[in-house]
């Protein structure tokens, strides 16, 4: 495995796994087999309904505490914000069974994002939080947070993958000093990505998948990767993407592959700003 230093001097592995979309009931069994097949950095959120199912692969893997970088979200909270963040920060650790994060970060921009950030500002203090960080937050976001507060995000997690690529967003992330972390690495297969013609020639010159190409391209560029499986063997072909390395000329490749939109959603949509800004978890 190899690993990137946060802002803060915190070691975060590059490559991990990710359990959004993984229902309740399976997420046991997938975290032990990923943990098993050497996977250390674990990614959930209260929003995903699964982490307690995480605290008890965890607990039943026998794995020292601080060989794992365990990373949790925070979802939108109710007024009084701090006092809010704070119990659902309690929550989350209580359904974990930890008694740290070692990163807590705000799931989405939104709500009252300076109350919320003032206590993970002081879970951080206090070392219940190892790191914060964003998700979700454009670049707009993320400089009005960094301006306005004291600390600066140590991550933000936002879609990355070939069709969006954030090359130039990665750059304005480094120069304050936030490391970017991908979710729907994959694009979750939308524009048939697994069949891609051009990542799939490029896997056959390195004698990879695509997906251990999208992989590689993703560390190589330094951002943190979390993809998501519940097949032990597919687990096993993610985290085998350290013994090769892309030529420049394939990364120049699959950049031509960028269309500089999300395949999802976006954050700037009224709409979708209002469903998730409305959005409760019950906890």
């Amino acid at each position: 495995m190899q690993f990137v230093t946060l802002n803060n001097g915190v070691e975060m592995p590059l490559l991990g796994f990710g359990v959004y979309q993984i229902p309740a009931e399976d997420t046991e069994r997938a975290v032990s087999e990923a943990l098993a097949t050497g996977y250390r950095l674990l990614d959930t959120a209260a929003a995903y309904g699964n982490e307690e199912a995480v605290g008890r692969a965890i607990k039943s893997s026998g794995i020292a505490r601080e060989d794992l970088f365990v990373t949790t979200k925070l979802w939108v909270q109710d007024a009084p914000a701090e006092e809010n963040t704070r119990r659902a920060f309690e929550t989350s650790l209580n359904k974990l069974g930890l008694d740290h994060l070692d990163l807590y970060l705000m799931h989405q921009p939104f709500g009252d994002v300076y109350g919320q950030w003032r206590a993970m500002e002081s879970l951080n203090r206090a070392g219940a939080a190892k790191a914060i960080g964003v998700a979700n937050f454009y670049p707009d976001r993320l400089i009005d947070l960094i301006v306005n507060n004291e600390i600066v995000p140590a991550v933000n997690q936002v879609e990355t993958h070939p069709f969006f690529q954030r090359a130039d967003y990665q750059d304005l992330m480094r120069e304050h000093g936030v490391r970017i972390q991908s979710w729907g690495g994959f694009a979750e297969g939308r524009n048939h990505l697994f069949a891609n013609p051009l990542l799939a020639e490029i896997g056959k010159e390195c004698g990879k998948s695509v997906a251990q190409v999208v992989l590689r391209w993703l560390t190589q560029r330094g951002v943190v990767a979390i993809p998501k499986s519940v097949r032990a063997a597919r687990m096993a072909e993610n985290i085998d993407v350290f013994d090769f390395r892309l030529s420049d000329e394939q990364m120049a490749r699959i950049a031509t592959l960028d269309t500089g939109s999300s395949l999802f959603f976006d954050h700037h949509d009224p709409e979708i700003v209002t469903w998730l800004a409305k959005r409760r978890l019950d906890t």
